[in-house]
């Protein structure tokens, strides 16, 4: 069964927030060893110069790769990244499945987004839409379209 990790910065604060991402948690079981993994968000003052902000990226970034194992197939959620379509993703999920991958981890970065290092360990950049979400929403809205996904290939009737 594949292993699938969403690595966060940061904690979810709203409860209804946390009720949605644990309700996919659970849903995702059906399908695979799902986790999440929470590092901790780089403290800061409201604002921050580029060479701050580089060091929150460089930061929450060695705290990210830390929790990266090696041959984990590695997402990243940026605004550079590629937009898949929810059948696109499935595809994706199905052909690492099938590749003897037996992890993937998908990251969703603080507020200033990814560090260099991250990125360059990533297998695939996506992007969810050209719009911008606040990033405890994306996580929500990642798991749910990795359930989709999930479902997409089992053939259920959750994609319409």
């Amino acid at each position: 069964m594949l292993k699938v990790s969403l690595i966060c910065v940061g904690k979810l604060k709203e409860k209804y927030l946390k009720d949605a991402v644990n309700e996919y948690s659970k849903r995702l079981r059906a399908f695979c060893k799902f986790e999440i993994i929470e590092v901790d968000e780089e403290k800061t003052t409201d604002s921050p110069n580029e060479a701050k902000i580089n060091n929150i990226l460089v930061c929450e970034g060695k705290r990210i790769l830390s929790k990266l194992d090696n041959g984990t197939r590695v997402v990243s959620m940026c605004i550079e990244g590629k937009q898949k379509s929810s059948v696109k993703l499935a595809e994706y999920l199905s052909e690492t499945a099938v590749s003897g991958v037996s992890s993937i981890a998908f990251v969703i970065g603080g507020s200033w987004g990814l560090s260099d290092e991250v990125k360059s360990r990533s297998d695939l950049k996506l992007s969810m839409s050209e719009m911008t979400f606040p990033h405890q929403l994306a996580r929500v809205m990642l798991c749910e379209q990795i359930y989709r996904a999930f479902s997409i290939n089992s053939g259920t009737k959750y994609h319409k």
